[in-house]
C-alpha cells in the first residue's frame, strides 16, 4: 500500500502542519513516510504545499509529480494540482474561495466545508483538523487514534490542552465531508 498525497493552500491555513501530523501518525502505525514541504518566502498568505507519501514499503523517492490524493484549500492550488491527480484518484477540497469547481471526471471529488464549519464552531485554528478528519474518512490510510498521537508529537507541550478540541474537529470533519462526484474511471 502506498498513498501519495499533495496538500496545498495559502500559508497560514495549516497546510504544512497537516502534512506533518499525517507523517507522524503514519510513523506511529509503523509505515514508511516522506514529508516534503514547499512554500514561498511570504509564509502567511503566500502559497504553500506539502507532499506526503505513506507506504507499507520503502519509499524510493520523495519527488513525485502525480498524486493519489490532492487536498486543496484554495483556487490557485486547485488550478495547479487538479491535473496532477492520477486517474481514479481523489480530490478533497474546501469550498471557501473556490470559484471554478473541479472539472475532471476520472477522479472522485469530495467537498469538506471546513472554513465555514470552523467559523460556525468559533474555532478558526482547527480548520486544518476538520479537513484532515474528512481525509481520514475518505482515505483511511491513517487511523484517528494515531492522529491524536501525531498531534501530541508535533504540537509543543504548551498546546497539548488543545488536543481535545483538535480531536473534536477531526471527528466533525469525518461527519461533514461529502462526495460530489464518483470517478468515472
Amino acid at each position: 500500500m502506498t498513498e501519495e498525497i499533495i496538500i496545498a493552500g495559502f500559508g497560514g491555513q495549516g497546510v504544512l502542519s497537516m502534512g506533518k501530523i499525517m507523517a507522524y501518525s503514519a510513523v506511529m502505525q509503523n509505515m514508511e513516510v516522506s514529508w516534503m514541504p514547499a512554500y514561498g518566502p511570504e509564509m502567511r498568505g503566500g502559497t504553500a504545499n506539502v507532499t506526503v507519501i505513506i507506504s507499507s514499503e520503502r519509499i524510493s523517492s520523495p519527488i513525485i509529480r502525480h498524486f493519489d490524493t490532492a487536498i486543496i484549500l484554495n483556487q490557485q492550488s486547485l488550478d495547479k494540482f487538479e491535473p496532477s491527480i492520477k486517474p481514479g484518484g481523489v480530490l478533497i477540497y474546501d469550498g471557501n474561495g473556490i470559484t471554478r469547481h473541479p472539472e475532471r471526471k476520472d477522479i472522485s471529488v469530495y467537498r469538506v466545508d471546513a472554513a465555514e464549519e470552523a467559523g460556525r464552531m468559533n474555532m478558526s485554528k482547527v480548520f486544518n483538523m476538520i479537513v484532515l478528519g474528512g481525509f481520514i474518512k475518505v482515505r483511511p490510510v491513517i487511523k484517528l487514534e494515531y492522529v491524536i498521537q501525531g498531534l501530541k508529537k508535533s504540537l509543543p507541550e504548551r498546546y497539548h490542552s488543545l488536543i481535545p478540541l483538535n480531536e473534536k474537529a477531526l471527528i466533525r470533519g469525518e461527519e461533514i465531508i461529502h462526495e460530489v462526484q464518483k470517478s468515472k474511471n
